[in-house]
């Protein structure tokens, strides 16, 4: 009797490496995690060892694997997906990074940033890569490591480096360094890729001074990847499907129609709404981004992205040490009968959309000698919630769709006091799925497109199913109330 086919996905995120083994149905066999380093060289710089990114993830993914073939089933085929814009550069011949990789959070590049919009730069930028200009994208990162000596850019342009975002590195490593590419979305991340053509971009090049030769080629989200090398598992498997963590998740959600939209609670919050075949132009400061891109079809989507939510809550555990685990906050907002005027502006690293001030900073509001654990602890909660409204009525704006309904995912939504107060502050039904795994799920459904496993869109919207539904319960009256004070409390941050 043949065994059953598994999937294993690689979920590469910003704070730690995850694999997950799914069968067909989309249920998690095994799952195995670990946690690296966060390296911070400067205010508002962010950095990881490429080295410890690829250890983790190969760690991890032996670990899942071996735990999922001893319950019988057998892995057949490797989907990835991983932390955007995150930005590495190395050596074609040795594999090496060229330093560390420049994480998406990293805002070393601002200045920059701020001069080509002085120049009037963005205009073009944004129409030809549904992005703004912002230090978040690759695009100046890499410009940034180029330009730290003579000798890296020359052996750029000779083509003796590689340049790619963390699938496309980590792809190149499980490959033996035969393969050298990206996906549509990882791409559409980068500013320097033409969400309309499909094509990296001429114009942008010469704008951020990258060589194309450093570039990796792009592909389909379910494409096929090469297979890995040998010695790294048992046996060599094809890598089959690779997308960025929001676009994973929309596709774990099974958002495929026009108007479906879902929000991420990792480390940031993103929300997508899918647009079809259409690129929308935000007038909100949103991104116009690719939701997925399968058999060449193209799917753009409105992307919203708040950059700390369980950030916060990581802060609270371990900088401020009001809690020993994210466990505990449901218990101590559900302990209060309201946030009592406090506030907090979580702009650790700036503030996203739909305000993008790269230069805000954080701030509690409204603080009292009665002020303890349990209000600062809601006020961060609730800061998840009133920022995902902000990108939620920008969403409305921009599109002329109506939204029907949240599906979340990520780490947060085990915390059921978070999405009913989320469900309240949006007057929209918050839906949870039973597999919460939503990003690693995506990946897993693509390399599964991919190698026959699923036979269609249709296929996966059956394998997805919701665990429980929040619905708004709160007053018109209250909901404007607490709005007002969030929206006080931000702009004090700006101003």
């Amino acid at each position: 009797m043949s065994k059953q086919p598994l999937i294993l996905a690689i979920d590469q995120g910003t704070t730690s490496s995850r694999a997950i083994v799914f069968n067909l149905r989309g249920e998690a066999i095994s799952i195995a995690q670990q946690e690296f380093r966060q390296i911070f060289p400067a205010d508002g710089w962010v950095e990881h060892d490429p080295r410890d990114i690829w250890q983790t993830s190969l760690q991890v993914s032996r670990q899942a694997m071996a735990e999922a073939e001893s319950k019988g089933g057998e892995v057949t085929c490797i989907g990835i997906t991983n932390q955007r814009e995150t930005t590495v550069l190395w050596d074609r011949e040795s594999g090496d990074p060229i330093g560390n990789a420049i994480v998406w959070q990293d805002r070393r590049t601002a200045d920059f940033c701020r001069q080509l919009k002085a120049a009037d730069e963005e205009p073009t930028v944004s129409q030809k890569t549904g992005l703004l200009l912002d230090p978040y994208f690759s695009a100046t990162k890499l410009g940034w490591m180029l330009d730290q000596s003579n000798s890296i850019r020359q052996r750029a342009e000779q083509g003796k480096l590689a340049f790619g975002t963390i699938d496309t590195f980590l792809l190149w490593h499980l490959t033996g360094g035969k393969v050298h590419a990206t996906d549509a979305t990882n791409a559409s991340r980068t500013m320097l890729f033409n969400i309309h053509t499909q094509k990296w971009d001429e114009e942008l090049l010469q704008l951020f001074k990258i060589p194309a030769k450093i570039l990796p080629e792009v592909k389909d989200c379910a494409d096929d990847y090469g297979v890995t090398a040998a010695g790294l598992f048992q046996r060599t498997l094809p890598i089959a499907g690779v997308a960025g963590d929001q676009q994973a998740a929309t596709i774990g959600q099974a958002c495929f129609h026009e108007g479906m939209v879902k929000s991420t609670y990792g480390t940031g919050c993103f929300a997508l709404l899918n647009t079809g075949d259409k690129v929308i132009r935000s007038t909100n400061k949103l991104l116009s981004t690719v939701a997925y891109r399968i058999e060449g079809q193209t799917t753009y989507a409105l992307e919203g992205s708040i950059f700390v939510a369980g950030a916060a809550v990581q802060w609270l555990r371990d900088g401020l040490k009001l809690i020993d685990s994210a466990a505990e906050t449901e218990n101590l907002a559900k302990s209060l009968d309201s946030n009592r005027g406090v506030y907090l502006v979580p702009a650790f690293t700036g503030l996203g959309a739909p305000h993008w001030q790269p230069d805000a900073r954080g701030a509690l509001f409204g603080l009292t000698r009665d002020t303890g654990v349990a209000e600062i602890v809601r006020a961060t909660l609730e800061s998840v919630c009133y920022q995902t409204n902000d990108l939620m009525q920008a969403m409305s704006a921009d599109s002329n769709l109506p939204l029907t309904a949240l599906r979340v995912d990520g780490g947060m939504v085990a915390n059921s006091w978070l999405l009913q107060f989320l469900a309240d502050v949006l007057d929209l039904p918050v839906q949870r799925p039973t597999m919460t795994e939503t990003t690693a799920l995506g990946a897993a459904f693509l390399a599964g497109l991919q190698t026959g496993l699923f036979r269609s869109f249709n296929d996966l919207e059956k394998r997805w199913q919701q665990q429980a539904e929040f619905v708004p319960k709160m007053s018109q009256s209250q909901r404007k109330e607490l709005f007002s004070g969030w929206q006080s409390a931000v702009e004090k941050v700006i101003t």
